[in-house]
């Protein structure tokens, strides 16, 4: 955007890429259908006690079998892209070997039903569902999933590319390895220091070599999605800021730095003490392959505190009371995108940025036949994108936004309690309705985010 531009001017370049971004165990339902194998995550949902209610991604929002009715709906909210990810164990139910030709089928009628609505996709080759038989061979713990993750994305890029012109990798590899091996509040549910760094690794290899599988097999663009939290000391103290910068490198440059720079923070040594492994050379230079854009999931920030009981990053979070909080009690501080994209631009240089999942749950009160009313994720909505603009306008290379999530959906551990959808999904009937935050996104895409200036 050129120097002239208004403050009060929200338009985004033309051809900024406006989508919604959803998973597939969240919503397919249907997760052993038509030859699929298991996954983590169904057998994680399937274990008592770790999901809340019990609920499980048997049945979800049944996208599976009602993929045309959504997609009609992403045309009716006028989205120019849809961000969905591919079940690994629907298209080589194994992990490895044989391919099953009527999951990968599956795919194939769904990007061309979106492509016949001029809705581009963007797809997700890894959003957490590892085949089960892979996680029984060590899952992320294996150094040979690299091989495994490239031979499994080299089908789908067979298949697909060409419909397809963006394609991710992986999706916030750094939830997999702190829910799912360090923590265990997530699938596999390890709870383990020492398998933590290796999972960390072994999740940038398999991107690595997706990458390099792509390069052999496609003809198009292919990035990396991370979660990012920007952390801000709690005060001046020395060991306040100390603990943002462990904060930071444990949460955000993790997985940034060695993918974009071939070096891990050297704060993880200090974290993880005797569990960090030493990894060679070979590998760095593996892991730093050129990606031709970085997508960024933002939700919220961290006001950060040193805390020795906090393991083992020692720092913690300090709860801002005054401030507006989701139903995941996070903080809603819309100038932390801004930041966070900045600081993106700033230490790794100019890269092609998409948002790539950003969103909110707060609670929606009953429906009617054909609005759900929800004020405060609409006012969420409005505010991170006015920050993506403000972005842009500082130097930001961005080239698109995807709202978190076109359908309310099974929010992991959570189950079906937290809603995040533009459209409220009702899990008895299967009804969507969109709310009235769709309603205003629509808005905001027909517009080219002129609307934003309102409100």
């Amino acid at each position: 955007m050129n120097g002239t531009t208004s403050r009060n001017d929200f338009r985004f370049p033309d051809g900024f890429l406006w989508g919604a971004s959803t998973s597939a165990y969240q919503i397919e339902g249907s997760p052993l259908a038509d030859g699929a194998g298991s996954n983590i995550w169904h057998r994680f949902s399937h274990t008592p006690g770790l999901v809340a209610n019990g609920d499980t991604g048997d049945i979800a929002c049944d996208h599976y079998r009602r993929w045309r009715d959504d997609i009609r709906l992403m045309k009716e909210l006028g989205l120019a892209a849809y961000r969905f990810s591919i079940a690994w164990s629907r298209i080589v139910p194994q992990g490895t070997g044989a391919v099953n030709t009527r999951g990968l089928d599956f795919y194939d009628r769904l990007v061309d039903g979106l492509l016949e609505q001029g809705i581009a996709p963007l797809v997700t080759l890894y959003h957490w569902d590892l085949p089960s038989a892979l996680d029984d061979r060590g899952g992320w713990l294996n150094r040979d999933i690299g091989e495994w993750f490239a031979e499994y994305a080299r089908v789908v890029f067979r298949k697909l590319d060409g419909r397809v012109k963006k394609w991710v990798t992986l999706n916030e590899p750094w939830v997999v390895t702190d829910g799912g091996y360090l923590f265990g509040v997530l699938a596999p549910g390890h709870k383990n220091l020492y398998e933590a760094p290796l999972a960390t690794h072994n999740t940038l290899r398999a991107h690595a070599l997706g990458v390099q599988a792509y390069r052999a097999e496609g003809k198009h663009e292919i990035g990396l999605v991370v979660n990012l939290e920007p952390k801000y000391p709690a005060s001046d103290h020395p060991r306040d800021i100390a603990a943002t910068a462990r904060a930071d490198a444990y949460m955000n440059r993790q997985y940034l730095d060695p993918a974009l720079l071939g070096t891990y923070p050297e704060e993880l040594r200090d974290i993880f003490g005797d569990a960090w492994p030493e990894f060679s050379a070979d590998d760095m230079r593996l892991l730093k392959q050129p990606i031709d854009f970085l997508g960024i999931n933002y939700y919220t920030r961290s006001v950060t505190r040193d805390d020795s009981t906090a393991l083992p990053v020692r720092a913690s979070r300090v709860r801002q009371p005054r401030h507006v909080h989701t139903e995941l009690d996070w903080e809603v501080w819309p100038d932390a995108l801004m930041d966070v994209l900045l600081w993106v631009t700033k230490r790794y240089g100019p890269v092609p940025l998409y948002v790539t999942e950003n969103g909110s749950a707060f609670y929606d009160p009953p429906s009617s036949e054909d609005l759900v009313d929800d004020p405060l994720r609409t006012w969420y909505l409005r505010n991170h994108l006015r920050a993506v603009h403000r972005a842009l306008q500082q130097g930001a290379d961005m080239r698109g936004y995807f709202c978190w999530s076109l359908l309310d959906n099974f929010e992991w551990a959570h189950g079906y309690s937290k809603r995040f959808g533009l459209v409220h999904v009702d899990y008895a009937t299967q009804q969507r309705t969109v709310k009235g935050s769709g309603r205003f996104y629509s808005e905001v895409i027909r517009t080219n985010g002129a609307c934003l200036a309102g409100g």
